[in-house]
């Protein structure tokens, strides 16, 4: 089957903006032959010059095209996604349904895993860009100075999924974290119980998982009451959750409910719980994030937020195929898609 899109369908792709090898041979003051040989063989460039060319590279958010010849101008039909955790369930339905609509419309995702890392991230947006791909789709809003000019000089569609800030130019689908650490303070404030805390992820550079925080802090503050934000030092969830459980459960004044960055931590802290002889949610409440498929088959069940996975991945494919051309586009499409998270009540709660 010829899956081509009619060539009155296909979008030309724009290039307007994109900064040249020229420019940057310019700016360092060289030959554009010596800037490509930095590329193909950066052995064969001194170690000054090497790194005068990758600070220009930076500077001007240059990216090398990899595609070879007269393919360069050609339609791509892939679609680079760069998300924090690949082994991560948090993410997986938005793979998946993202993935499936692609590929119903003769695209394909090519994916990356920054582990939460900018500086892994400005990696693959480079990588991808390099191939001159139909789309890019980033997560969440948290990039490098060098990542924020590629994707302004890109000349293709970009997408930040899993977050809103509507202050941002690029097309957003997701849902403001802030809000989803208010849902459950507020949720939690609601039950009655006093002593509420919040666990951060241990993973460094978990932006999302900071913002949640930032709006549990808001909620308990206006209430008068002290916020407590901890952030455990292990680096496996599930361990990382006990630490923080045995420390937040500690003390003269124990925590008697606590909101986890996300369903693994709040795992972790219930199994600890289990160990210890300790009653969820009598002595202590626990509330998670995700909604993994383990969440319901936990004893106690875990009360968790559900955020719009799916959602997401469907919109977002939905968006890139009709900027592309590959599905009629409506008239008046908004900048930024805001989605709804889920409060899902169980027994640990």
């Amino acid at each position: 089957m010829d899956n081509s899109l009619p060539a009155t369908t296909r979008k030309p792709r724009s290039t307007a903006g994109r900064v040249t090898i020229r420019q940057v041979a310019s700016h360092v003051g060289v030959s554009a032959i010596t800037v490509s040989r930095y590329f193909k063989q950066p052995d064969s460039v001194s170690e000054e010059l090497r790194g005068q060319i990758a600070a220009a590279v930076a500077e001007l958010g240059y990216v090398p095209n990899l595609v070879a010849g007269g393919l360069a101008s050609a339609s791509s039909r892939i679609v680079g996604m760069v998300i924090p955790n690949i082994s991560g369930p948090i993410f997986a339905n938005t793979i998946q349904s993202f993935s499936d609509i692609l590929s119903q419309n003769g695209y394909q995702l090519m994916l990356s895993s920054s582990y939460f890392s900018s500086e892994q991230e400005e990696n693959a947006v480079r990588s991808f860009l390099g191939w001159s791909p139909a789309a890019l789709v980033l997560t969440s809003y948290f990039h490098t100075e060098a990542t924020e000019k590629m994707i302004a000089q890109a000349g293709i569609p970009v997408l930040e999924i899993w977050d809103l800030q509507t202050e941002r130019s690029p097309i957003q689908v997701g849902f403001m974290h802030e809000d989803v650490g208010r849902m459950a303070a507020r949720y939690l404030i609601g039950k009655g119980y006093q002593r509420i805390a919040f666990v951060t992820n241990s993973i460094a550079g978990d932006g999302s998982a900071v913002d949640r925080s930032n709006g549990y802090k808001e909620v308990v503050e206006q209430e008068g009451r002290a916020a407590q934000i901890f952030t455990p030092t292990a680096r496996l969830p599930l361990e990382a959750g006990e630490e923080a459980f045995k420390a937040l459960i500690g003390g003269d004044k124990p925590a008697d409910a606590i909101i986890f960055a996300n369903d693994n931590l709040a795992c972790g802290a219930l199994l600890a719980a289990q160990r210890a002889g300790i009653h969820i949610p009598q002595q202590c409440a626990i509330v998670g994030f995700g909604d993994y498929a383990i969440a319901d088959k936990l004893y106690p069940s875990l009360t968790t937020i559900r955020p719009p996975a799916t959602e997401i991945g469907e919109v977002a494919a939905r968006r890139i195929l009709e900027l592309v051309g590959a599905l009629p586009a409506p008239e008046n499409a908004p900048a930024h898609f805001h989605l709804q998270c889920t409060l899902i009540e169980r027994e640990s709660s």
